[in-house]
């Protein structure tokens, strides 16, 4: 089989170790005769498997020791929900900061469950090109918390110096970019994440959260998404998705065993700058984000003649790049370069766009 790049935004590329070492323990895990997929969540073996694997991401990302790790159901979608059930109120309200879709999502949702501030945290400026403001936004005091979504898959926007919230604690969605660079966890009273994009496979959500957040959710909230329950039954209350936990867990030791975040962040500017930089050269491709707002894991962008994407797309795919058709929000092109893209997959796409550009000039 020829090599294939996956640029899909998730679920997305894994990293092929990873891979490799999952279907060789897949009918047979730890020399028990089982699969790892058909044994009991609370066996020896298996609740070995989940402590490393909440070990190991407390060690990748410093997570402090007053924050709880939690291992949930629902995908970012199932947060959008019981975050306003476990740290808001039906009386009180929340600051919500859109910069894209997934903000927004996440801002139509809460309305259920508390009064949401929304307010905008970008706008185009006069080179036609997205930007953030995020200082002197017109926070509440008064709020239970403030959130905001880190990167923004669809538009390609990514916030990399997060606003000052106070005494209100900040949640950020972490789900594209999570492990994809260093953040100081103490500055936000929450981070949560889907897995399927830097993790792992669908199926688990990732919540990390103060512990004097906890315990205070609102009496409509089931006990499957309430924090404190999730906590204190350490991610098991219910049958966990135990594969994707295994799977997340062997993607943290493979973080680890190539030097952990610092060298995955170096690894991710160098895969972003590369494909950036050759798009800022060409009048043929082009990119909507001002550079400072630009995410290096989702890369979206447009072709200067709309009418060849269907015949980019194709000729991609012969050339063993896939899933990079963008967002029917914005059309065009996506380029998702995850963790476990490599630097040869971004470079065979560069080279690919030059001769695409060449022969249709």
């Amino acid at each position: 089989m020829s090599k294939v790049y996956n640029f899909s935004a998730g679920p997305s590329m894994l990293p092929e170790a990873v891979m490799k070492e999952v279907q060789k323990e897949f009918l047979d895990f730890n020399g028990i005769g089982a699969g790892v997929i058909e044994i009991s969540h609370r066996s020896k073996d298996y609740l070995a498997i989940a402590e490393k694997a909440a070990a190991d991401l407390r060690d990748l990302m410093n997570i402090p020791d007053n924050y709880k790790v939690l291992f949930m159901h629902g995908g970012g979608r199932g947060v959008f929900a019981n975050l306003p059930m476990n740290l808001g109120t039906a009386e009180g309200s929340a600051d919500y900061i859109v910069t894209g879709a997934w903000s927004g999502y996440a801002a139509e949702e809460a309305v259920k469950y508390t009064h949401v501030n929304s307010m905008r945290g970008d706008f185009v400026n006069a080179d036609g090109k997205v930007e953030l403001k995020l200082k002197d936004l017109p926070l509440k005091k008064d709020a239970a918390y403030v959130h905001m979504c880190m990167n923004e898959t669809i538009h390609g926007i990514e916030i990399f110096d997060a606003p000052e919230t106070g005494d209100v604690p900040l949640v950020a969605d972490i789900s594209s970019c999570i492990l994809s660079r260093r953040m100081d966890v103490s500055r936000y009273g929450m981070l949560y994440g889907g897995a399927q994009k830097n993790i792992g496979p669908s199926g688990i959500t990732i919540v990390i959260v103060r512990e004097d957040l906890i315990g205070h959710a609102q009496s409509i909230t089931p006990a499957i998404w309430d924090y404190k329950v999730t906590a204190d039954h350490d991610s098991m209350l219910n049958t966990p998705n135990t594969f994707a936990w295994y799977f997340a867990g062997k993607v943290f030791a493979w973080l680890k065993s190539i030097g952990g975040v610092e060298a995955m962040e170096a690894m991710n500017k160098e895969k972003s700058e590369l494909l950036y930089g050759f798009i800022d050269s060409s009048d043929f491709y082009s990119n909507n984000v001002a550079v400072s707002a630009r995410s290096r894991m989702n890369i979206p962008f447009f072709l200067k003649d709309s009418s060849l994407d269907q015949q980019f797309i194709a000729e991609a795919k012969a050339n063993n790049l896939i899933s990079l058709k963008g967002h029917r929000v914005l059309g065009g092109m996506r380029a998702s370069l995850y963790n476990a893209m490599p630097l040869e997959g971004v470079k065979a796409l560069v080279s690919f766009m030059e001769k695409f550009e060449k022969a249709h000039k």
